[in-house]
């Protein structure tokens, strides 16, 4: 399948904003199903449609402000929030309260949103097209490929898990760069540099967003 992005002229992409934003924006709920009901026609089938809502958002002459309403939406219809979330907060997951990981999970699916957003507006033009999938343990990865204008074509691989109950995507990989793991990586020196405080690191992180 072929999915074409435009989007606003004069504006710089580098290969891993645009996987970034990807990653990001479409970053996760389809009908709710059982977890092995999961297969390789239903794995590409979600990342299709998730494409294709970007595709219809980037195109639709909203404003800034309503474009990235509409990515949070993206997000959770397509992705698995609670797993990106408490994976990226990595081991202070297991300190926080309950209430504080309602908290995190809510700021973190708003913040990447509309962090990942934002980098759609930068696009000139882009073409992705979804190659095949193959199972890998407990989920899906859906190989495709991205080509933008005056760049050379580089792969993207989602992983799609139907353990919630539902088919979502739960990571990217962008020219073997782990982007689950990388927001991780950002999460973590965040949460340092408040010596580990969970409650200012949540409101930093609503303030971000």
């Amino acid at each position: 399948m072929k999915t074409f992005l435009t989007h606003m002229p004069n504006s710089t992409l580098t290969r891993r904003s645009f996987g970034a934003s990807v990653a990001a924006s479409f970053a996760l709920v389809t009908m709710a199903r059982p977890a092995f009901a999961l297969d390789d026609a239903s794995a590409r089938a979600l990342i299709d449609r998730a494409v294709g809502d970007v595709h219809e958002i980037i195109n639709s002459g909203r404003s800034e402000a309503q474009m990235l309403i509409d990515f949070e939406g993206i997000f959770t219809r397509y992705g698995d929030v609670t797993t990106i979330a408490r994976t990226t907060l990595g081991a202070a997951a297991r300190q926080a309260s309950a209430s504080q990981m309602s908290d995190y999970t809510r700021a973190f699916g708003i913040y990447i949103s509309h962090k990942y957003g934002r980098r759609f507006r930068e696009f000139i033009g882009a073409q992705i097209d979804v190659t095949g999938s193959r199972p890998l343990k407990s989920f899906y990865e859906v190989r495709s490929v991205a080509h933008l204008q005056g760049m050379a074509p580089f792969e993207l691989l989602w992983y799609v898990s139907g353990a919630s109950g539902r088919d979502l995507f739960f990571n990217i990989v962008i020219e073997g760069v782990d982007l689950l793991n990388t927001e991780r990586v950002e999460m973590g020196a965040m949460l340092d540099r408040r010596r580990g405080d969970i409650n200012a690191f949540i409101a930093d992180l609503r303030a971000l967003g």
